[in-house]
């Protein structure tokens, strides 16, 4: 079994960045591909980014497109999310997960293990 650890949230005025990592260890996660997804108060969990298991490939929601970037270091189970000129509704707690198979998805019911999240706040 994965587990998987976020961190790197925090609270930060609109137009700044974060850098989000997501640690993970336990059973090997090799050739699966990887998420991040966020949860605002009140709303459905959605898709933000998702990265291949090369890193060759990589899928963002239209609404962080440009401005976040999902990166993966195979050799250290890690996989980043760079998040620059941060808006207020940006403001979510940010899970990464493990897909199921090599194939990146945007539905939540297609990755099999999720870490606890990191809340981003972002003030206007």
């Amino acid at each position: 079994q994965v587990q998987l650890v976020e961190s790197g949230g925090g609270s930060v005025q609109a137009g700044d960045s974060l850098r989000l990592s997501c640690a993970a260890s336990g059973r090997t996660f090799s050739g699966n591909a990887m998420g991040w997804f966020r949860q605002a108060p009140g709303s459905d969990r959605e898709f933000v980014a998702a990265i291949t298991w090369s890193g060759g490939r990589t899928y963002y929601a239209d609404s962080v497109k440009g401005r976040f970037t999902i990166s993966r270091e195979n050799a250290k189970n890690m996989v980043y999310l760079q998040m620059n000129s941060l808006k207020p509704e940006d403001t979510a707690l940010y899970y990464c997960a493990v897909a199921r198979t090599f194939l990146p998805s945007t539905s939540p019911s297609e990755y099999a293990a999720w870490g606890q999240g990191t809340q981003v706040t972002v003030s206007s």
